[in-house]
């Protein structure tokens, strides 16, 4: 991304998008029964509260009645069909781990097979993107938190410490680009969860290949355990590899939340919180729940002189709806130099 003079005037900025992530399948109930929603009446009122605090992305997991992450996509359906009954304009993006809920005391948490994320195609009703990430990866979410991030939760224990520091992702380049092409043809929009600026370059050569003709919607998740870790040399490094036509949200875990959030306000990129993220104030006196969560970077927005932007402008600027017909088509709108011709020389660049 190129920042001109001027890029850190809020008049040159998109409005703000705010994602909420308020299921936080990585939690127990009994860890933050105030704000993890088990009843399906919870779960949908829980979209509707995050939605009214200001939030126009809303990123989905789902629960059983025992309190453990759901791996039935009917129970999907069901949530989806009664946020759009509530909050239709809200942006639906399910999570494509479905859920990473260990299945028992000491389970090793993992993904479902290849094809059951396939069938995330076949939702009904159908959410507005779907997440993926790109290329087989170290998903350790505890590797960066530290003792008091856990204290007195499920993740403290050595059983849960110890399934989701073993947790992989299985995103093989076949399985991808055939996961992309299914939710394409369905109209899901794909929205990359990308752990490091390698995974930003596969997501390239795909767009090259003409195997990915889709707007470049991506977060950058710095969690650490395999992903970047949230430094401000990591950021600035993938901030400049991400091409001007893409849409930039960050995301990272527990107390780096908010700076990092702060950094995104300022930048002109877009932001992500919620309890999957972090349950912690800043000083740790208490648990905050998803929706003071939002409230505080509405209220930040303010000060920053950057509007939030309502449902249907986090639509317009998401692209929701929007798919290319080639490659060529998908660099330039993603703002990604043109492809090399056969005996071209040099660099490559659009001419007028």
């Amino acid at each position: 991304m190129n920042f001109l003079d001027g890029s850190l005037f809020p008049e040159n900025q998109q409005k703000l998008v705010i994602t909420a992530a308020p299921y936080g399948p990585e939690w127990m109930p009994a860890d933050f029964p105030e704000d993890i929603p088990v009843s399906m009446e919870d779960q949908i009122q829980k979209a509707v509260d995050c939605y009214n605090a200001g939030a126009t992305v809303l990123h989905v997991h789902v629960r059983e009645l025992d309190g453990k992450g759901s791996k039935r996509l009917s129970k999907f359906n069901e949530l989806l069909a009664g946020i759009r009954a509530r909050v239709p304009d809200m942006i639906l993006q399910v999570g494509g781990s479905i859920s990473f809920a260990p299945e028992g005391d000491g389970a090793v948490a993992k993904w479902l097979s290849d094809d059951t994320r396939h069938m995330l195609a076949e939702l009904d009703p159908a959410p507005d993107q779907v997440t993926i990430a790109i290329n087989t990866n170290q998903m350790n979410v505890v590797e960066q938190m530290c003792p008091a991030d856990v204290a007195g939760t499920s993740l403290g224990t050595p059983e849960g410490y110890r399934a989701y520091s073993e947790m992989t992702i299985p995103a093989g380049p076949a399985w991808v680009e055939e996961h992309i092409r299914r939710l394409s043809d369905k109209g899901i929009q794909t929205h990359f969860q990308l752990a490091n600026i390698t995974q930003l370059e596969t997501v390239e050569r795909m767009m090259r290949r003409g195997v990915c003709n889709v707007p470049l919607i991506l977060t950058w998740v710095a969690i650490g355990g395999g992903f970047d870790a949230p430094n401000l040399y990591n950021l600035a490094n993938f901030v400049r590899a991400v091409p001007d036509g893409a849409v930039l949200t960050l995301e990272t875990s527990m107390l780096n939340v908010l700076p990092l959030n702060m950094m995104a306000m300022a930048m002109g990129l877009h932001v992500r919180c919620g309890i999957e993220d972090n349950i912690w104030t800043q000083d740790r006196s208490r648990k905050m729940t998803s929706v003071e969560q939002i409230e505080q970077l509405v209220r930040m927005a303010k000060e920053c002189g950057r509007p939030v932007a309502t449902a249907k402008e986090a639509r317009e600027i998401y692209k929701i709806g929007t798919f290319y017909k080639n490659a060529d088509e998908t660099l330039a709108k993603n703002g990604f130099a043109p492809n090399r011709q056969p005996g071209q020389k040099g660099f490559t660049g659009y001419v007028a």
